[in-house]
């Protein structure tokens, strides 16, 4: 088997070297991109995280191509009908560290409350005043919890040691997980109307695109706090922006953004520019809201600590085995 690694850094190359006895290795520091996809096109296995373009237009040039192993949970970035029609296999990371994310969460969540990016650049000038810095407490603060899977549930008990309320909302509840964790489960509207602070834990799908718009926005408090660490189409930023203005939503920490693989590459940026490709208006207000001073953006790093993205890379090195075994494991795509 050939397989090719792309986005891939140099500590990661000893994990991925164990395959090398059996199979030809490749790697490629670049995300997979229609500028450098000719030059893998005998790859038999693609191994990429979230920026590469596995589109139909980019995985059609791999007409040996069997397996595409992405090192992620998510695998919205890759065209599954295509996949399916040639069969070829997708896998995923099912389960990395989803206390590692959740802790992301109340990263973001206590630079808002403490105003800590505003406060940090402050003293880095010499000015130890702190009129304006005020924050808020969570401590009594009802946290609103779109989706309680396993990173959901994590936030939740998070939560619940900083005295936080939390309501949560989920397509299929579970009361004895509620009582357990001492929340409990409302419909969506209710989330919305009551939450001082919502986090977003769902998947990106049909069901989940702009799964908060105007609609949702209205339905929330005044000043409500919004937190995305799942996918920037969870969220329709236009609409976002808006109730950033109005003062509807008073502050946002988000790991994510819509136009993500646009945004990360200057070139691709520049080209969706001049060639009108994308989604112009979604690159516009991701650059607003990264000027804005309530707003923190993080780049897709709540995954970024070492212990789990070792565990990641351990997955996904045994996907590859196990394909090449002929005993493929957390296929979602067959």
């Amino acid at each position: 088997m050939k397989i090719t690694v792309f986005e891939i850094e140099d500590w990661e190359r000893e994990l991925f070297d164990k395959l090398s006895g059996e199979h030809i290795i490749e790697y490629c520091d670049e995300p997979l991109t229609s500028e450098n996809a000719s030059q893998f096109t005998d790859a038999n296995v693609i191994c990429a995280f979230i920026y590469s373009n596995l589109s139909q237009n980019i995985l059609q040039q791999f007409n040996q191509l069997q397996l595409i192993a992405t090192r992620s949970t998510g695998f919205d970035q890759i065209d599954t009908t295509y996949c399916q029609q040639e069969n070829i296999k997708v896998c995923n990371v099912p389960n990395y560290g989803e206390h590692t994310v959740a802790e992301h969460v109340f990263a973001l969540l206590l630079a808002l409350s403490h105003r800590v990016v505003d406060a940090v650049d402050r003293t880095r000038k010499g000015d130890f005043s702190f009129q304006g810095l005020q924050g808020f407490d969570l401590l009594g603060k009802t946290l609103g919890v779109i989706g309680t899977g396993a990173i959901g549930r994590c936030v939740i008990s998070i939560a619940k040691g900083l005295r936080m309320n939390v309501v949560a909302y989920e397509q299929n509840p579970r009361e004895e997980l509620a009582s357990q964790l001492g929340f409990y489960y409302a419909q969506m509207s209710e989330v919305l109307a009551s939450a001082d602070i919502i986090t977003l834990h769902v998947p990106a799908n049909k069901k989940t695109y702009h799964l908060l718009s105007d609609e949702q926005f209205s339905q929330m408090k005044d000043g409500v706090v919004l937190i995305n660490t799942t996918r920037g189409s969870v969220v329709d930023i236009k609409a976002l922006l808006q109730a950033l203005a109005t003062g509807k939503v008073a502050a946002a920490g988000l790991d994510v953004l819509p136009e993500e693989f646009v945004m990360h590459h200057e070139r691709e940026l520049l080209k969706s520019l001049v060639q009108k490709q994308g989604n112009l208006e979604e690159l516009l207000a991701n650059q607003i809201l990264l000027r804005l001073s309530n707003v923190i953006v993080t780049p897709h790093s709540a995954f970024n600590t070492y212990e789990a993205r070792t565990r990641i890379l351990d997955t996904t090195i045994d996907n590859i085995m196990s394909f090449c075994q002929g005993k493929p494991q957390n296929v979602v795509v067959d």
